[in-house]
């Protein structure tokens, strides 16, 4: 098994160009289906993401409450507010509402603070199987991935990305988190051939392995990202790169390298210490700069 390390002569010419004459659906749109009661931020760094690196709109699909709790703080953000099971999370009723939407969008993100309760899996199994059918272009992460690993799906999307950190792909392939740490690209190398999509394995030198069998790894970042919401921001990054029109691969490759960047510009002033998955997100522009 072959691995290469992501430089920056790597990456930069994975970057989505701009142009003169455009608008917002130059830029694609990401349709992210995220949130619960008790992890709203989630839901908000996960939408805000794609649009700081540069999708040309967002809608968020959640519960109704959220929208009444986020749309006044997320201007920026268009929603779908969905049946609610108990005022908490999703309910399985609401994939009626989210399969008129999919077909017209470039990206489907899922997962980041869905929760796992009984009724918002069966929502999420039934999201997965469409979009199986679809083969549009998603990004799985976070109670998606746990959702999964409670058993019911065996294949994802093949133009899907999965962004575990290792407790959750220790809950996927059933490995003891010390055993993956010890052999990382090994693991994440057959999550990939297992499940039929792109890996990426979150960490120290995160692990990106692709459909096609290659495998990469990120020496950018520092323990600034060991943060709570950083995962959230990556799945943002990479949707909305895609929604730009990047291939999975090539936006799970250079989304990694640049959050990676901004975890290391974010620390120049406030220290490794002290940044918040905000200040990730507001380092985007700065970290697209360096790869310029």
């Amino acid at each position: 098994m072959v691995t290469e390390e992501l430089t920056k002569d790597f990456v930069k010419n994975m970057l989505p160009q701009r142009i003169e004459d455009s608008n917002k659906g130059t830029y694609g749109k990401v349709l992210n289906i995220a949130g619960s009661i008790n992890y709203q931020g989630a839901a908000y760094l996960s939408s805000l993401a794609p649009l700081k690196i540069g999708a040309g709109l967002v809608t968020l699909a959640t519960t109704k409450q959220l929208v009444n709790n986020l749309a006044a703080g997320c201007p920026w953000v268009t929603f779908l507010p969905l049946e609610t099971y108990n005022e908490q999370c999703i309910s399985k009723e609401a994939f009626e509402q989210v399969k008129e939407y999919i077909d017209s969008y470039s990206v489907v993100s899922i997962g980041p603070g869905l929760s796992t309760d009984e009724e918002v899996s069966e929502f999420v199994k039934t999201v997965i199987n469409y979009l199986q059918q679809t083969d549009k272009k998603s990004v799985i992460d976070a109670d998606a991935l746990n959702i999964i690993a409670a058993g019911g799906i065996d294949k994802l999307p093949k133009n899907s990305v999965i962004t575990p950190h290792p407790m959750e792909l220790s809950r996927l392939i059933n490995v003891p988190v010390e055993e993956i740490q010890r052999a990382r690209v090994e693991y994440a190398f057959k999550t990939a051939q297992k499940f039929g999509c792109n890996v990426v394995l979150k960490g120290n030198k995160t692990v990106i392995c692709t459909t096609d069998g290659l495998v990469y790894i990120n020496t950018r970042g520092n323990s600034s990202l060991a943060k709570a919401g950083s995962g959230d921001v990556l799945t943002g990054m990479i949707s909305g790169l895609i929604a730009q029109g990047a291939e999975v691969k090539e936006a799970a490759l250079l989304g990694v390298y640049l959050h990676g960047l901004c975890g290391e510009i974010a620390a120049r002033t406030l220290t490794q210490y002290s940044v918040l998955a905000t200040d990730q997100i507001e380092c985007i522009p700065d970290a697209i700069k360096l790869i310029r």
